[in-house]
């Protein structure tokens, strides 16, 4: 058995039901631990307000500090992190060690984003200065999802304890073992005890911690989740949501002169994770005649030659299982129900789990198709009579995360730029694309206007604003109005 909490700086077992983590690839089990019961959560939450005063009093710098010295111990446990990240996920350990990469990254990152945008600014007054100052918010809850279960919630809890809030995370309950690797890398740190704090479970656990007298809600996820965050929190304004939730992202090809080097980024954009990022294309928006069919045959081409198997199989695979037999169950199931013609079907592999699933693509350029995020490496493939029909189609969903654009024409690069709606928006690279000094967000269904990267700063402290002068001046001769 595993260790399923962390809280006021003592691990321990929780006092609910058990939760196993499953090896997707394989079916065995490789953690568990009793998850947190309620008494568990309000524990935590308890434990993370009686420290929070302490810790975001702490000088700027000493917080830094703590932060270098947690990038030092994952450092030191990268490689037995990333395999274990490999082992729960199912990702290639190609795959994990970028994402253990991307985790250490964030601290540096995140302090010059604090200094930028949540620093101290002052300004010479008639009176004496104004002077903005950011203050941390209190308790932050953050949930993690299981596709990057490290890099993820590492991107929310680095900058809220660099803004001096602490933090209760929950990871997902199919990824609970990476969530413990990442707090015992915070351990190592140093941090106060009751800093960060750590709870195991499903959406009992997550629900219970929502209900807390919590003063902010850090959530990666699906659309439906965070639609459901928006109700709850409806008549609580006074918890901030920073909610990065999923797309329903295009990608158009339009007047290339290499089809084949089209469709590496088209592959890339939409099969990369087996599918299961947030930024992947869903949808590809083509050229009707033969300019559009041979990008699409490129592509499908392309998809038979990717290799699929566990992360230490050999050869090294290009994509591995989905996050469950169910979740490969259902991605087949779903894709199964588009009208119009099947150009690759996405089965099940011989020899392998239920948790594999070959690419799918899927032209549907007659029919019509539910504005929904399959998590899966399943493609939409339309067809358009014009490049501003092109756009229109890309535009055509109620999501806004990423999109982008495969074309050897800049003037389509500025129109594409100009009237795609997305936060996330690239030329010639694949939608997954994204830099760690940027922010990464989208609009509508995709989130809530808070994007996170290089932005978290922004949501996990308040602005102060302040008129200040040394000493107490006259100023009766400002008043106007008085009598002499």
């Amino acid at each position: 058995m595993s260790r399923g909490l962390y809280i006021n700086g003592v691990w321990s077992s929780g006092h609910g039901p058990a939760l196993t983590s499953i090896d997707p690839a394989t079916g065995q089990p490789v953690w568990q631990a009793a998850t947190a019961t309620p008494d568990d959560v309000t524990a935590a939450v308890a434990a993370a307000r009686a420290a929070f005063q302490d810790w975001s009093d702490q000088p700027r710098q000493e917080r830094i500090a703590a932060m270098r010295r947690y990038k030092a111990a994952l450092d030191a446990r990268k490689d037995a992190f990333a395999e274990a990240l490999s082992r729960e996920t199912g990702k290639a350990l190609w795959e994990t060690k970028a994402e253990l990469g991307s985790m250490m990254g964030k601290v540096d990152v995140s302090i010059a984003a604090y200094e930028e945008r949540t620093g101290i600014r002052e300004t010479a007054m008639p009176f004496g200065r104004a002077v903005l100052r950011h203050r941390a918010h209190g308790v932050m809850a953050v949930l993690g999802p299981f596709n990057f279960p490290g890099h993820l919630p590492n991107g929310h809890i680095v900058p809220a304890l660099l803004a001096g809030d602490t933090v209760v995370f929950k990871p997902s309950e199919e990824t609970p073992w990476a969530g413990e690797l990442l707090v015992e890398a915070l351990e190592a740190a140093g941090l106060p005890p009751g800093v960060v704090n750590l709870v195991q479970g499903g959406r009992e656990t997550g629900a219970a911690l929502i209900e807390q007298e919590i003063d902010g809600l850090l959530f990666t996820g699906s659309a439906a989740a965070g639609s459901h965050f928006r109700r709850v929190f409806a008549d609580r304004p006074d918890v901030i949501l920073a909610l990065e939730l999923g797309g329903n992202n295009p990608l158009v090809v339009w007047d290339v002169t290499d089809p084949e080097a089209a469709a590496a980024l088209v592959i890339q954009s939409a099969f990369i994770t087996t599918g299961q990022r947030c930024s992947c294309a869903r949808r590809l928006i083509v050229p009707e005649g033969h300019e559009g069919e041979a990008v699409v045959e490129a592509v499908a081409a392309l998809s038979d030659r990717l290799v699929a198997g566990a992360w230490n199989s050999d050869p090294e695979p290009f994509m591995g299982p989905l996050i469950s037999a169910r979740a490969g169950r259902m991605a087949r199931e779903a894709a199964g129900l588009f009208e119009g013609t099947v150009i690759r079907a996405a089965r099940a592999i011989d020899g392998l789990s239920e948790a594999f699933i070959t690419p799918g693509i899927i032209d549907v350029s007659h029919h019509e198709t539910p504005d929904e995020e399959i998590f899966a490496p399943v493609l939409q493939v339309r067809r358009a009579a014009t490049f501003d029909g092109a756009l229109a189609l890309a535009n055509a969903t109620r999501y806004g995360l990423s999109a982008g654009l495969i074309s050897d024409d800049p003037a389509r690069w500025e129109r594409f730029l100009q009237r795609i709606r997305a936060g996330v928006v690239n030329w010639n690279r694949p939608t997954t694309g994204a830099a760690g000094s940027a922010p990464f967000g989208g609009l509508g269904a995709s989130g809530n206007h808070r994007p996170s990267a290089y932005y978290a700063a922004d949501y996990c402290a308040y602005p102060v604003a302040s008129f200040e002068a040394d000493a107490v001046l006259q100023t009766v001769g400002e008043i106007k109005g008085l009598r002499a």
